[in-house]
């Protein structure tokens, strides 16, 4: 396994590209989105075990637990019935740490109805299976619904003890302590009590509590600062920044000096980097690692007991999301994979959006190859080949070059019938650069242009990678002709500073400039026909869809807007939270579609799933109702138990979804369809 700690990201995903000669049916809507063969692929510590969510039916996950040592054997198969497992890792080499989700009703209307997600340690045959946290206990109604919602938050696996890791309490007595917990007795132990004033504590190598962050207010002012403990054992006040400043600092990894660590900073820079930091001089060195035209985002340390806390290498926010190996062995192993699976890489002409400086960017063509996780003798990998056109396959690498495919995500998918994805750029109306994914149709469609779909991503504090995309919008749409362009317009974060502030007080303005000038972009190049461009997003992107249909002089024929909410009702959310009001309210202005919603001028969908806890339901209600009773070409429908995020999506509600997007598209956008 790896120890990354700061931003986690999985390095992951690259750029797709074939060329096919012949035509591909275009897969079914269930082939993107029914619950993925084998997903979430973990690797103990030991190296003597794999598991992995896998499906036979497309529709429940379960837990399937291999030994390495033959993996011709019939995996344990651990079924749950009652919850959905999202993710799972190993906690310890016979311990796996599994998080799931369920609906829930807590009463009280709409507000009440939510999707509960609990953490679980099973054994690897599911004998044992038990919260993180055990009960303290019941004793009233109130202590009893807590003991349904309260779950823990893990901060330390501490990979070198075999019995322990360290979260916080998310039970009602002990709520916000942070514990050392014994994952096969359910025994712990208290670190360090809940505070008002700190919260998100970080341990050091040794699992001691050396830094917690801080909350303050001063002259009516938020500001976030770091406390950390140095050597000598007294806390001091690190990294003092104002909410409003939204700058990035913070701890990145301790290493085997008390006196020494990494931090993550992008102050008075457009990127972050990574820099060393002297606790007692509390001044910051040389960078030891940053990208001039990307955030890094985290260190990588060593899990293993000979080298513990080394750097293995950084991670950082390119086209995907990715990893610098500093360690020889594993630059190599990685160099010597992407060869034996085929990797190319392609030179993308790209000018940076924060700086304006030109450079040649390498990104891989058709597919990337990754480690993923390792074990502590370093004798067994667990590697992923994906890209935006590929679903992930899983790999087990062995330290003599062996490498056995231990499976594919989607084997029943035809990537024949899917698109080409590549990384473009292209300059807003204003100069501002804009960076975006574009997807093209299989070479089945012919050289086009194409009908063409803008598809923006929520957030709108967010961005898109060059990856698979679990929700199969973009290559869907690719398999049916469409072109879509992913832009990445002002107020994306993770392309500098520069782009993301430049979204502040322009929504349904600038940022929507942004989109429009794509779709134009788009007709210049050849890429979209004139007349045949929709616009479909999902939360923000819903937002922004919304006003699409409804701004003067569009370029859009239809619309679909999912879950797209209002600007009055993030100006609330952002209002009610005193550090969200300094730190992102300021930046929430603009147009409020559903204000407007009486003036749509092209055919437009919207839906909502009924469980969303964070945009209300009756956002879409509101403008729909307005819509219609101006006689605007406006239709609608509710997905019930579907929450807001993915992780409440079950494989039927993704499908609803496309099937739904492909028959407004074809059947009610304007005459003729798009």
């Amino acid at each position: 396994m790896l120890r990354q700690i700061g931003l986690r990201m999985l390095a992951a995903i690259g750029l797709a590209f074939a060329v096919f000669n012949s035509v591909a049916a275009a897969p079914a809507a269930r082939e993107f989105v029914q619950a993925p063969a084998i997903s979430n692929v973990v690797l103990s510590q030991d190296g003597r075990h794999i598991a992995a969510l896998t499906s036979a039916d497309g529709e429940v996950s379960n837990i399937s637990v291999w030994r390495t040592a033959d993996l011709s054997a019939p995996p344990a198969v651990i079924a749950l019935n009652r919850v959905r497992v999202t993710s799972l890792f190993f906690l310890k080499k016979d311990r796996l740490l599994v998080n799931t989700i369920q609906t829930f009703d807590m009463g009280g209307g709409a507000a009440g109805r939510t999707h509960l997600s609990r953490a679980f340690v099973s054994d690897l045959e599911g004998k044992v299976f038990r919260p993180l946290l055990p009960d303290t206990g019941v004793k009233t109604d109130l202590e009893a619904f807590f003991s349904k919602v309260s779950n823990a938050v893990l901060i330390d696996t501490l990979p070198n003890d075999p019995r322990h890791v360290i979260v916080i309490d998310g039970r009602l007595d002990t709520y916000g302590d942070t514990l050392k917990v014994d994952v096969y007795s359910g025994r712990s132990e208290r670190l360090d009590r809940a505070s008002e004033r700190f919260g998100n504590p970080q341990t050091d190598l040794a699992g001691e509590i050396r830094a917690r962050g801080e909350i303050g207010f001063e002259g009516g002012k938020a500001h976030f600062a770091q406390w950390i403990k140095g050597a000598d054992g007294r806390w001091e006040e690190h990294f003092r920044s104002g909410a409003a400043e939204r700058e990035v600092f913070s701890i990145g990894a301790f290493t085997k000096d008390p006196n020494i660590l990494y931090v993550l900073s992008n102050r008075g820079r457009d990127k972050v980097g990574v820099y060393e930091y002297d606790i007692r001089t509390k001044k910051i060195g040389e960078p030891v690692f940053e990208h001039k035209l990307f955030n890094a985002t985290g260190v990588i340390q060593s899990n293993g007991a000979a080298d513990y806390g080394e750097v293995l290498g950084f991670a950082y926010a390119g086209p995907a999301a990715s990893t610098y190996w500093t360690d020889g062995r594993i630059a190599a192993l990685n160099k010597s994979l992407r060869q034996a699976l085929g990797v190319k890489t392609v030179s993308v002409d790209w000018v940076d959006p924060g700086t304006g400086e030109a450079a040649r960017l390498p990104v891989a063509d058709g597919a990337d190859a990754y480690i993923t996780q390792y074990s502590a003798d370093m004798q067994r990998f667990i590697v992923v080949k994906t890209g935006p056109s590929q679903p992930p396959e899983y790999y087990l690498l062995n330290s003599d070059g062996g490498l056995q495919l231990l499976g594919k995500q989607r084997p029943t998918l035809d990537l024949a019938a899917l698109g080409r994805t590549r990384l473009v750029e292209y300059a807003a109306r204003d100069g501002l650069r804009i960076p975006a994914i574009l997807t093209t149709p299989p070479a089945s469609f012919g050289p086009g242009p194409y009908p063409a779909v803008v598809l923006p991503h929520g957030g709108p504090w967010s961005r898109d990678e060059m990856a698979w995309d679990p929700s199969g919008w973009p290559q869907f749409l690719a398999s049916r002709g469409y072109a879509v362009l992913q832009p990445q317009f002002r107020g994306s974060q993770g392309w500098g500073q520069k782009l993301w502030r430049a979204g502040d007080r322009e929504w349904g303005q600038k940022m929507q400039d942004d989109k429009d000038d794509g779709a134009r972009w788009m007709i210049a190049q050849k890429i979209a026909e004139p007349g045949r461009i929709a616009m479909f997003g999902y939360s923000y992107g819903g937002y922004a869809a919304l006003a699409a249909s409804i701004r003067p002089e569009g370029i859009y024929k239809c619309a679909i807007s999912g879950a797209g909410g209002s600007l009055s009702s993030m100006k609330r959310a952002t209002s009610q939270n005193r550090i969200l009001r300094e730190l992102q309210r300021p930046t929430v202005e603009g147009l409020d579609a559903i204000e407007h919603a009486g003036e749509v001028k092209i055919p437009l969908l919207l839906y909502h799933g009924d469980r969303d806890q964070i945009v209300p339901l009756k956002d879409s209600e509101r403008f729909v109702a307005r819509a219609k009773a101006a006689g605007a070409p406006v239709q609608y429908f509710e997905i019930a138990d579907m929450g807001h995020t993915f992780d409440t999506w079950t494989p039927a509600m993704a499908e609803r979804q496309l099937v739904e997007i492909e028959r407004f598209l074809k059947q009610d956008c304007g005459a003729g369809g798009l």
